[in-house]
């Protein structure tokens, strides 16, 4: 391995980056009925999430609530693409007008909008998904952060994007399916995605995403944009004062963290079959920032682990205590941030790595010397 490719993945990154692979390609596959798989798949679509956030608000300094945004954004755009596909004139002839959605015929449309039309194009909605987030992310970051706004005011202000984008899906009931969403997708390309064989392919699909984000993320992180990155957020002034623009370095890792969203809103409406406005909103928004927190904000890695651990902890909690499951969960979250302040991340590497890098030296120590051959006993 060259020097290059040690300083962006050293080994015990490496390591990192295959046991996650063996235990979500492997492990979850073969010990979990398609239910459940499909469940982990659905949680992994919220790790591209806190992935971005890491990156954005653990190495930037720049919390972001209003992640949901784009996860919302790339969901739905999968989800037009998906929702015209099951929209053909002979699946929908007891409509009064064929060949359109069927939340816009029962509002009266009589037309498909003319945004929607492009999104009978997969190609076109591959692009859409990374390029409509990202555009959004870009406005809303050089309106921001070319005037210097950042800190709690910037937290709120994406806090407040959401809510208002929540209640515009909501309002344009005719356009966008209202608070029911986008439903009853079926196909892709004429692929029934609701077969079990289909989501085992989307799993894996999914699986292979993340990984591909995380050595992105991986890459960004040792680069020297990541150590800018991480000055920028101790000591901004002097991070501006020493000649770099930083608005530009906030603008980028933004709109990262905003295509790192959207792809897992788009793997989320592949694997879930539907998108609402229920995922837009300032609660899941919150929710995706404690997936990273629990984890830790400053591991690329701790971060889907988090995202994992708390979303099971969510569905057992909620199965097997309905009425005190929320109760359950603030309990984890207050638990794991009072006690461990880096996150999961952080209890792994002030406990757990230095006893097994001690357990790894003595079982060396442990190890009989190699004999010497007869070339080296006659030098």
């Amino acid at each position: 391995m060259s020097y290059g490719m040690r300083s962006f993945l050293p080994k015990s990154d490496a390591m990192k980056i295959l046991l996650l692979a063996v235990l979500i390609m492997v492990v979850f596959p073969l010990s979990m009925d398609i239910f459940r798989l499909n469940l982990v798949g659905k949680y992994l679509s919220y790790a591209f999430v806190a992935l971005g956030l890491v990156l954005c608000w653990g190495y930037g300094g720049i919390l972001s609530l209003g992640q949901g945004v784009f996860f919302g954004l790339g969901g739905y755009c999968m989800a037009m693409f998906l929702k015209l596909e099951a929209s053909t004139p002979e699946a929908t002839a007891i409509q009064s007008t064929p060949g359109i959605p069927d939340f816009m015929d029962w509002n009266q449309l009589t037309a498909l909008p003319w945004f929607w039309e492009p999104f009978h194009s997969l190609s076109f909605t591959v692009a859409a998904i990374i390029i409509v987030p990202v555009i959004f992310a870009f406005i809303i970051s050089v309106a921001m952060f070319k005037r210097r706004v950042g800190g709690v005011y910037f937290a709120i202000i994406t806090q407040a994007i959401a809510a208002i984008l929540t209640i515009l899906i909501i309002g344009q009931q005719g356009y966008t399916g209202g608070v029911n969403g986008i439903t009853d997708l079926r196909t892709l390309k004429g692929w029934d995605i609701r077969t079990d064989e289909a989501k085992y392919i989307l799993y894996f699909f999914c699986c292979i995403m993340l990984i591909g984000c995380l050595f992105v993320a991986q890459y960004v992180r040792k680069s020297k944009l990541g150590r800018l990155l991480v000055a920028m957020r101790d000591k901004e002034d002097r991070v501006r004062f020493s000649g770099y623009d930083v608005s530009n370095f906030k603008i980028f890792v933004f709109c990262l963290a905003a295509a790192f969203s959207a792809i897992g809103g788009a793997m989320f409406t592949l694997q879930v079959g539907f998108m609402s406005p229920t995922f837009v909103g300032i609660v899941p928004s919150i929710e995706m920032v404690i997936f990273c927190a629990v984890g830790g904000r400053l591991s690329i890695f701790g971060a889907i682990y988090g995202t994992l651990v708390v979303n099971w902890a969510k569905t057992t909690f909620s199965e097997s205590f309905p009425e005190l499951w929320l109760f359950g969960l603030g309990a984890l979250f207050i638990g794991v941030v009072l006690a461990f302040p880096q996150g999961l991340a952080g209890l792994y590497t002030t406990w757990i790595e230095p006893r097994l890098s001690q357990w790894f030296k003595s079982l060396r120590s442990a190890r009989p010397p190699m004999p010497s051959t007869t070339a080296d006993s006659r030098s």
